[in-house]
């Protein structure tokens, strides 16, 4: 019965001592966010006035029209349709491990073998 409290009291405290931890972390982390904060206010700098829009010369963006737009729109997705359709996955076949299988015979051994032990057979 002793073993089972000294158990129990130590999970009990690793628990305790983790969630401090874990508690001074955030507090840390919290003030590290406060302070980046106040810090990021302070360096804004104060809002200027608005300039006054003088009058400059607008610049004429060259306007597509709405025809050429959709044919150039159409060549792009079938050329890119057609990419797609030149990709096709390369097929594998993976290599099954035989690791798992004699890990399970060697486990499945080692029970017979303790099983025989605990008997007196070996």
């Amino acid at each position: 019965m002793s073993e089972f409290m000294e158990g129990l009291n130590l999970t009990v405290l690793g628990v305790t001592i983790v969630f401090m931890v874990l508690s001074i972390l955030a507090v840390v982390l919290y003030a590290v966010g406060w302070i980046e904060r106040r810090l990021v206010e302070r360096e804004k700098p104060a809002p200027s006035p608005a300039p006054t829009p003088s009058p400059v010369e607008k610049e004429d963006k060259p306007v597509i029209p709405p025809r050429d737009l959709a044919v150039i729109t159409a060549a792009i997705l079938a050329y890119t349709a057609e990419k797609a359709s030149q990709l096709r996955p390369l097929p594998f076949k993976r290599k099954i491990s035989d690791a798992w299988r004699l890990y399970g015979v060697q486990s499945q051994m080692e029970e017979v073998e303790d099983f025989n032990y605990e008997m007196g057979k070996w």
